[in-house]
């Protein structure tokens, strides 16, 4: 789809602009997007010293990873230092994905709040909360 299909489309839905990127802060741009890389099956598009991203294929779908040398991570729950933001990712196995995150380097998180164990909590590398949730 080109940006002018996408711009007509959205002027027909009365938007004023075009979603483009998550930006994630961190200190290490390239590592956290190799974690998201590989969670995701989404290749590394573009990498500099201070900003990498990585992108769904063909399609407008884009995280990218911003060095921010003196990032604190959220704190969740607790208030002091938010989580602000966090990324949902479905999956059709749940402790097959625990598995598999966990070896990527992520953390699960000690706050679980899911009663029914439909999302898990993790931490990505850089300490940015995250959910596995059941298709």
């Amino acid at each position: 789809m080109t940006p002018i299909v996408v711009t007509e489309r959205l002027n027909r839905m009365g938007g004023i602009a075009v979603f483009r990127t998550t930006v994630i802060d961190c200190r290490d741009p390239k590592g956290l997007a190799e974690f998201y890389s590989q969670l995701l099956g989404w290749p590394i598009t573009s990498v500099e010293d201070d900003w990498v991203v990585v992108t769904n294929g063909g399609s407008p779908d884009r995280l990218a990873f911003q060095l921010v040398p003196d990032h604190q991570p959220p704190d969740w729950p607790s208030a002091e230092r938010p989580q602000q933001m966090h990324i949902d990712v479905t999956v059709s196995d749940m402790d097959e994905a625990e598995r598999q995150v966990l070896k990527l380097g992520a953390r699960k998180h000690e706050h679980q709040p899911s009663e029914n164990d439909s999302f898990r909590v993790f931490l990505d590398p850089a300490g940015h909360p995250f959910c596995l949730c059941h298709d």
